[in-house]
């Protein structure tokens, strides 16, 4: 079926063989303060795989974490987010979108309570993943919640203005969060905060989101849950284990090689399946690929921005936690601008790659920007406008990304779409931060050992002095990081081919999101 027959059965109107969940309904009046809602619970999901980051020395001094085992605290949250998410996503289809976000946030709450009290290692690595376990149930259902509530074109477009703002600039704000609470209180609280956060989120979501009840029983696909998610938990794992490891390593490889083959069969399944876990329809519409796809380079190439920085500031430039993630605010307030105030103006009188082009171009300009750090203190005149121009781009690009991803979704694959989205989020940061920090350390080594023994060289008395030595050292930890923001820079560049070339739909029309998946069927020969 050509694109442009896709859209012209997309903005026809709904008639009397149009399925029940297309036809215009009066919008609820309370789905605003919904929206709140949703915005509050997604911030707490997304900030939590950044807070703990400044927190983490203050961590393992007190509870005595080993060097080798400290990678658990982000890696085990990370590990079950992501290999769970198309699980959380069906079962928000399969008992209910709004039930299954109350049953996320109270799991939430319950396991961040567990961490924040946690007496030992075990206790926190095991709170952390308990909390990853259900991320995975509140934030497919939060996404679906929203592309479900709101269908208007001009409120869809500031609903997810609002929502890619926070999924843009969560990671920093968690950082500036992690930097307060550490500083002023103390590391548990890094946990604690997401208690009273969840419980308003809850009592909110019992008074004003609404979920429509769907006629047809979603049916849970088991052998799709054994082999998609254990393909997830293995490609995630690997890339968190190549930190410590590096990529050539045996367990890296192989848990790669299986995680492959463990998708590779997920997608055979899911064409025979009767009830698949994820329709291929959903991946195969290629405006929804390209977004998925998009939105999985953009968060490698932005994730490792966020560690490298974080180092910079502090173990460079000497910042203190606080000063660190205040460090983060102009890029914050840039994701907003972005997101409210420039995409969700346009995305609905322009098409999405429109936005999503641009956005990602700047984004590239501003990581590439940060080549060009040295030791010397550069905040101003270097940090600062990389910042601003990479959340002014991320603004510009993850909005129309998630809206682009979501549309036309029947709402009894709303979870498992927004699952879909939220994969290639949690896929991208794990693969992003693990390919980038390798990056980053062998050519620090590299780097210092050369130096080192150039400078020895050229050293006629004792040795070379403490100072020679930390500023080689300091170098090193520079240029590994500038080569690293490098790559991410050119991966980004990828993002903008990608959004340019896959994603080419129209601007969404003005009335009510039509019954596009009515036809979902012939998206696959797109």
């Amino acid at each position: 079926m050509s694109d442009a027959s896709q859209e012209g059965a997309a903005a026809a109107a709904p008639g009397p063989s149009a399925p029940s969940w297309a036809v215009p309904t009066s919008p609820d009046p309370r789905r605003w303060w919904g929206l709140v809602v949703i915005a509050i619970a997604q911030l707490m999901v997304v900030l939590d795989a950044t807070i703990v980051n400044i927190a983490l020395p203050s961590a393992q001094r007190d509870l005595g974490i080993s060097d080798a085992n400290r990678q658990w605290v982000i890696t085990a949250y990370t590990l079950a987010f992501g290999g769970l998410l198309l699980l959380g996503g069906r079962i928000a289809d399969l008992v209910g979108r709004k039930r299954t976000f109350m049953i996320g946030l109270v799991g939430f709450a319950v396991a961040s309570g567990l961490g924040g009290a946690a007496t030992g290692a075990g206790l926190l690595f095991g709170a952390r993943a308990l909390q990853g376990a259900f991320a995975a149930l509140l934030a497919p259902s939060a996404l679906s919640l929203l592309t479900t509530t709101f269908t208007i074109g001009k409120e869809r477009s500031k609903a997810f203005g609002i929502y890619g703002a926070i999924a843009g600039g969560g990671a920093a704000i968690g950082l500036m969060a992690g930097g307060l609470l550490t500083e002023y209180l103390t590391w548990r609280w890094c946990l604690y905060v997401n208690v009273p956060v969840a419980v308003i989120a809850f009592a909110g979501a019992a008074v004003f989101l609404r979920d429509k009840p769907e006629r047809d029983r979603v049916h849970l696909d088991v052998p799709g849950v054994l082999l998609g998610c254990g393909g997830l938990v293995a490609i995630v794992y690997a890339c968190s284990e190549a930190q410590p490891r590096g990529w050539g390593d045996g367990l890296v490889v192989g848990l790669l090689a299986g995680g492959v083959l463990l998708l590779s069969v997920f997608a055979w399944w899911q064409t025979r399946a009767r009830h698949p876990l994820l329709p291929l329809h959903i991946v195969q519409n290629r405006n929804r690929g390209g977004a998925f796809l998009t939105m999985g380079l953009a968060v490698i190439a932005l994730f490792g921005m966020f560690l490298f920085m974080t180092y910079y500031l502090q173990t460079v430039l000497g910042y203190s936690p606080v000063k660190t993630g205040l460090a983060f605010l102009p890029m914050v307030a840039a994701i907003v601008v972005g997101s409210t105030q420039i995409s969700a103006r346009l995305l609905h009188r322009i098409p999405p790659r429109f936005l999503m082009v641009p956005g990602a171009l700047l984004a590239a300009v501003g990581l590439f920007t940060l080549r060009f750090l040295t030791a010397a203190p550069a905040y101003v005149s270097h940090v600062l406008p990389a910042m601003l121009l990479v959340g002014l781009g991320m603004g510009l690009t993850f909005m129309p990304v998630m809206a682009t991803a979501t549309s036309g979704v029947a709402p009894h694959d709303s979870g498992v779409t927004s699952a879909t989205v939220n994969t290639a989020q949690q896929v991208g940061g794990s693969i992003g931060t693990a390919l980038l920090n390798t990056i980053a350390t062998s050519t620090s080594a590299t780097f210092i050992a050369s130096r080192l023994a150039a400078a020895a060289r050229q050293t006629t008395g004792p040795g070379l002095t403490p100072a020679v030595r930390d500023g080689i050292v300091k170098s090193g930890v520079v240029h590994g990081f500038t080569v690293a923001i490098g790559v991410g820079s050119a991966i980004m560049l990828l993002a903008a081919l990608v959004a340019g070339l896959m994603v080419n739909g129209r601007a969404p029309k003005q009335g009510p999101m039509p019954a596009a998946d009515s036809a979902e069927s012939a998206d696959a020969a797109v």
